[in-house]
């Protein structure tokens, strides 16, 4: 629900003249009840507004009174799901009280009518802010700080300038083919009704459903026409779960006429998984056309999204083991063990970014180090929109619109040999480009983004962790940093597959799987209750990851497990990891069930425990069995319940410190 707020002019700013004979706040009134506002209440003083919130149970929608505007860019501020708090932001130049602002990456990092303090402005305050429930406290203490230094600006532009100078995080709202201007004189409203009158508002919606960036073969051959299909589902009625479950019907039928084999079959699953992907995309767009945005949504496509894609890798192993070409099951396992580590490192580097354009003068800005240059050589790259460069950079880095496209393409040409190793050798060139770039521009922003929130919830440490984090604290020296030992966790886990494909005898297996495994646990786990604030202790998530699947492969490398069994349970593992990113993108608080899912250092000493008892396979797939319960009761009560109970949701805070992380994840559509 939606508590909406006219803060009108104050009186030494004019009253704003009518708008097509209707005072501006009737009109307002109007089109605030249309964007899905339960009230609309009408005050000039922003004292008024600080009462409000100090009261307020729901999100409020601020809005001033000189905003023309269509009622569908109140609708989508109302609903944004990029966070608590978003503010309205136009390119139109400021007018008389309106407040100049600067934006970098999505956020709003500063505002007001200081030059010094603001720099070069990107945009201007729209006049209209959504704050969300967990940050009313901070709308009410802004809202005061406004009575108090009568500034220079309206009343609107006061409120949003003192709230963009707190600790709240403000997400920028532009506008993409609707029309929104800022009018006090007659001549300027009439412009801007016109302007607003020219463009078929339902219309503009249907084309806003798709990304403004997407990459390649998403923009091209798939965009240009799914809008199409998102129109259609709305007429009849079915929502974005709904599109998600055909979507995954699809992924699963083509994983399945790959593991069949030949010619025809092999075609057949290319068109179905090109068709599921196309149904992929218009699950978000239809979100974003209906405004049906929530947490459960968000998780289910999230998790359909790495969940298709592995299953159809299955797919393709079965497709290899029937045609006699090889081993698909190892190539499958390698491939979903890079892109979950590959996927973990970008969750987190996009958090490390937002969290640098947050604290612009902590992260180095004009210092001129190589990896400032870059930072604004990707930059300017990024603003090349369409160029070859711009395209060559978001295709490079293999994002999922081109990783399905050459599984389809290599699938139906070639055999599922080929496209097994078409991706793990397109994914490990993109994960070795993109480790190394983020790796040198991460040391130059000199932030932290693993400080600030759960650390111990993200690292997924159990409770051998905890315990020895405890006697880390005492035990380590200052220089054995968090990072370096997860990288001894791997490399331990490392040594334990090339003993294993050394094919040494079974007791020297097991003393080597009973070392690696408690070297691992003590390299990792001793500096876990340190703190994370390090330029790159962002991909400490990704390097323990790594750890345990390759102790997991190690395991099944040794013992003889079969392929099916290791692919199940790093499957349900990387579902379990995939669901702690997701809840840090939503904002979700930690899962009920989580001491039950043992850590990754419960896991990796039970599997420890299992092959020194002879039964690995039986044990690995008790495991997998455990794991999935445990993730789906934790999905029912954690995602689902909640959603059946409350209405669409725009999250809460996680962070320890009270500030809800922001992350920019590569993939996600709603």
């Amino acid at each position: 629900m939606t508590l909406a707020v006219i803060l009108t002019r104050s009186a030494h700013s004019g009253p704003v003249p009518p708008v097509d004979g209707l005072p501006p706040v009737d009109r307002l009134r109007a089109q605030l009840t249309r964007a899905g506002a339960r009230q609309v209440l009408v005050t000039a003083d922003p004292a008024d507004v600080a009462a409000l919130a100090e009261r307020a149970t729901e999100q409020v929608l601020l809005c001033a009174d000189d905003l023309v505007a269509h009622a569908a860019v109140l609708r989508h501020l109302a609903t944004s799901p990029v966070g608590p708090t978003v503010a309205l932001v136009l390119t139109d130049p400021p007018g008389s009280g309106q407040a100049p602002l600067r934006e970098e990456r999505g956020q709003v990092v500063a505002a007001g009518f200081d030059p010094v303090r603001l720099g070069e402005a990107t945009g201007t305050f729209g006049g209209a802010l959504r704050v969300g429930v967990e940050d009313l406290p901070i709308l009410a203490a802004s809202a005061r700080s406004a009575v108090v230094s009568v500034g220079p600006g309206s009343a609107p532009d006061r409120v949003f300038a003192a709230l963009a100078g707190t600790d709240a995080t403000v997400f920028a709202h532009r506008v993409r083919l609707l029309v929104a201007h800022r009018a006090t004189d007659p001549d300027g409203i009439a412009a801007a009704v016109a302007a607003v009158a020219s463009v078929e508002e339902d219309r503009a919606e249907l084309r806003l459903s798709v990304k403004e960036k997407d990459d390649f073969f998403t923009t091209y051959f798939v965009s240009t026409w799914s809008p199409y299909v998102t129109k259609a589902c709305a007429r009849i009625g079915l929502g974005p779960t709904g599109v998600t479950a055909f979507s995954v019907l699809f992924a699963v039928a083509a994983a399945v006429l790959f593991g069949l084999g030949g010619r025809t079959a092999a075609v057949l699953g290319a068109v179905l998984l090109y068709l599921g992907f196309v149904l992929d995309c218009v699950d978000g767009q239809l979100a974003r056309y209906t405004r049906h945005f929530s947490p459960w949504g968000g998780w289910l496509d999230t998790m359909a999204d790495r969940a298709k894609e592995y299953v159809v890798y299955a797919g393709l192993a079965v497709g290899v083991d029937r045609a006699g070409l090889g081993n698909g099951w190892t190539l499958a396992i390698a491939a979903l063990t890079l892109q979950t580590a590959r996927h973990m490192t970008d969750t987190w580097y996009g958090a490390l970014h937002d969290e640098a354009a947050r604290r612009p003068r902590a992260g180095g800005g004009a210092g001129g180090g190589f990896g400032d240059r870059l930072s604004q050589a990707s930059n300017r790259v990024q603003a090349d929109t369409g160029s070859v460069s711009y395209w060559l950079k978001r295709t490079i880095v293999f994002p999922i619109g081109e990783r399905w496209a050459l599984i389809a393409l290599t699938v139906a040409l070639f055999n599922p040999l080929v496209s097994l190793v078409a991706v793990l050798v397109w994914g490990g060139l993109a994960a070795a480009y993109t480790l190394a770039l983020r790796t040198l521009r991460a040391r130059s922003m000199r932030v932290s983004v693993l400080a600030g929130v759960d650390t111990t919830l993200y690292r997924d440490d159990g409770p051998v962790a905890g315990w020895l984090g405890a006697a880390g604290r005492r035990l380590l020296p200052r220089w054995a940093g968090p990072l370096p030992l997860a990288v001894v966790a791997v490399l331990a886990s490392a040594t334990l597959l090339a003993v294993s494909l050394a094919g040494v005898g079974d007791t020297a297996l097991r003393v080597t799987v009973l070392v690696t495994g408690v070297v691992a646990v003590l390299a990792a786990g001793l500096p876990s209750a340190r703190s994370h604030a390090g330029a790159l202790d962002w991909l400490i998530p990704a390097a323990l990851r790594a750890a345990e699947y390759l102790f997991v492969i190690a395991v099944d490398v040794a013992a003889g497990i079969p392929g099916p069994v290791t692919f199940a349970l790093l499957f349900v593992l990387a579902l379990h990891h995939y669901d702690l990113t997701a809840r840090l993108e939503k904002r979700s608080a930690a899962p009920e069930l989580r001491p039950y899912g043992l850590g990754w250092d419960g896991r990796l000493l039970l599997l420890v425990v299992v092959v020194l008892a002879g039964v690995p396979a039986a044990g690995e797939a008790t495991l997998a069995g455990y794991l999935f319960v445990i993730l789906t009761l934790g999905a029912v009560s954690g995602w689902m319940l909640p959603a059946a109970s409350a209405g669409p949701s725009h999250g809460g805070a996680v962070g320890v410190d009270g500030r809800a992380p922001v992350v920019a994840a590569e993939e996600r559509k709603r």
